[in-house]
């Protein structure tokens, strides 16, 4: 193997994968996509389908995550609680093995004796 081959596969490995990268944002999305859906627009589908083609509403929608006592509500709320969670570890890890950052020097202030006069 040639040294060009090596750093080819060197920076492959270095950068992460977009989905191991996206995966909680697109979790959200998701669980938001997916209650908007079902508590939001299919209830007012549902009465505009019954009042069309039947002339009035006779039955309430039921939300479909809500069959199995919620359960997908539950799983949802530990796979998005416990990824935050870990985020948060993996951000606080990596604030500690981080170089500290040199503040910046304070700006300097503007004295009447450094204003021109004006004509």
């Amino acid at each position: 193997m040639n040294t060009s081959d090596n750093r080819v596969e060197t920076q492959e490995s270095d950068e992460e994968h977009w989905l191991h990268s996206k995966w909680r944002p697109a979790m959200g999305w998701m669980y938001f996509g997916v209650c908007i859906f079902d508590f939001v627009l299919a209830p007012i589908l549902w009465s505009l389908l019954q009042a069309i083609y039947k002339g009035q509403v006779t039955s309430q929608w039921q939300p479909l995550t809500m069959q199995g006592a919620g359960l997908f509500h539950i799983s949802m709320g530990a796979i998005i609680g416990i990824s935050a969670y870990g985020r948060t570890q993996e951000k606080m890890a990596g604030m500690n093995t981080q170089p500290p950052v040199t503040p910046m020097s304070p700006p300097t202030p503007i004295m009447p004796q450094n204003i021109p006069p004006e004509r």
